[in-house]
């Protein structure tokens, strides 16, 4: 049944989330069993500290993976939207899945990112309320994939034609 795992990467605020969400309908709709998997609501529920330490993102990051394996053989498609800015944890997930894995970097400039704050995150970290965001206060730069994998750039390409250009991807064999 398990046909492909699609991984959205990206900074925070870039569309990973919303991507997912549509992409996630648009399969249903094809009448394929899905599962979403969200970065931030994944850690509210395992409870993991907020503090975006290497060892925490990489902790959590292997606790999604985890999961996937838990219920893998019940889904066509996982979808998972999450920062996951270290390269060295997307690389073993590909090679834990293979041809299976689709790895979508969700690309934004981070002048556009602050403007859409949509969760206001962009803001604290100006004020000093947070202090490690990534790709904006943190000592964690995200690390790009040096493999090929889907890119996708939410200021050039409209909702529609992202979520096209990515049921093309997972529906091909």
């Amino acid at each position: 049944m398990f046909r492909k795992l699609i991984w959205f990467t990206g900074l925070s605020g870039t569309g990973k989330s919303t991507l997912s969400i549509i992409l996630n309908k648009s399969l249903k709709d094809k009448g394929f069993k899905t599962k979403i998997i969200d970065g931030d609501r994944f850690r509210k529920k395992t409870k993991i500290k907020q503090s975006f330490s290497k060892m925490n993102i990489t902790k959590n990051n292997l606790n999604i993976i985890t999961e996937i394996q838990k219920f893998k053989d019940r889904f066509h498609y996982i979808l998972v939207a999450t920062i996951s800015p270290l390269k060295k944890i997307r690389s073993s997930v590909k090679k834990k899945f293979g041809k299976s894995y689709i790895e979508v970097f969700i690309k934004t400039s981070l002048e556009t990112l602050i403007k859409r704050d949509t969760k206001g995150l962009y803001k604290q970290a100006k004020n000093g309320k947070i202090k490690n965001l990534i790709g904006y206060n943190s000592p964690i730069i995200y690390e790009k994939s040096k493999y090929k994998i889907l890119e996708i750039n939410t200021e050039k390409l409209s909702i529609e034609k992202s979520i096209n250009v990515l049921l093309k991807q997972a529906l091909k064999n």
